[in-house]
């Protein structure tokens, strides 16, 4: 049986407010996320050991940053961003706060997808286009990116998923989206199905992106398309 805080809340919109604020706020992050994080992990890849651009101390550089970003909890990694986040947006509070937050706390993730999805492209592949006199940009731009696309759209879809569970952290500095709600709502004042309702939603949310993202990635995987 549901509380009437729940039919409250409808009534008012603030579900309804919520789930926009969260899918909001998860698609602005996840572009800026992919805007800094595919240029990085593409030159994570093209100078990794046997790339086409070959460079230890560049990777090596860039490698460790990637690294140490990703290995910090995204709750502290929050709070030690806060004076960049009141740089860039002119508050350390809210949403514009948040999303600078994800941005920041993503775009490694995102790097490491997106080198690990190019890896897997054929070495074959990159030789027969070095053959044909390609040069380096030329392979990066129609050999590449193109031949990974089916596992950049997974690892995109894999990506915004992760960066959905980070917004739920929103609340934490003021923001909104079903993670305020589920905080404020449901836990602070004891309501645990409006908690749950919350988990509901974002359940759905997460299985809308991921069969987006698996439907997308077979009709551009080629090895489908050609059986």
């Amino acid at each position: 049986m549901l509380s009437s805080m729940f039919y409250k809340l409808w009534a008012n919109g603030l579900i309804q407010m919520g789930i926009w604020e969260t899918v909001y706020m998860t698609m602005i992050a996840s572009f800026f996320s992919y805007l800094f994080g595919l240029p990085l992990g593409v030159i994570l890849t093209v100078t990794d050991k046997n790339g086409i651009c070959e460079n230890r101390a560049v990777n090596s550089i860039l490698g460790f940053a990637v690294n140490f970003f990703r290995s910090i909890p995204f709750i502290i990694l929050m709070v030690a961003m806060l004076p960049v986040a009141k740089f860039v947006v002119g508050t350390s509070l809210g949403n514009k706060a948040v999303i600078v937050m994800l941005i920041i706390g993503a775009s490694p993730y995102v790097a490491r997808m997106v080198e690990s999805s190019i890896k897997e492209v054929d070495a074959g592949v990159i030789e027969a286009a070095q053959a044909m006199g390609a040069n380096k940009l030329q392979i990066i731009c129609k050999v590449l990116l193109p031949e990974a696309k089916p596992s950049l759209i997974i690892g995109a879809a894999i990506s915004i998923v992760t960066i959905l569970s980070y917004s739920a952290m929103a609340a934490t500095l003021g923001g909104t989206g079903l993670g305020q709600i589920a905080i404020i709502y449901g836990h602070q004042r004891n309501n645990s199905d409006i908690t749950w309702i919350c988990v509901f939603l974002t359940v759905i949310i997460v299985q809308i992106i991921q069969m987006a993202g698996t439907a997308i990635a077979q009709k551009t995987d080629k090895r489908i398309r050609n059986k």
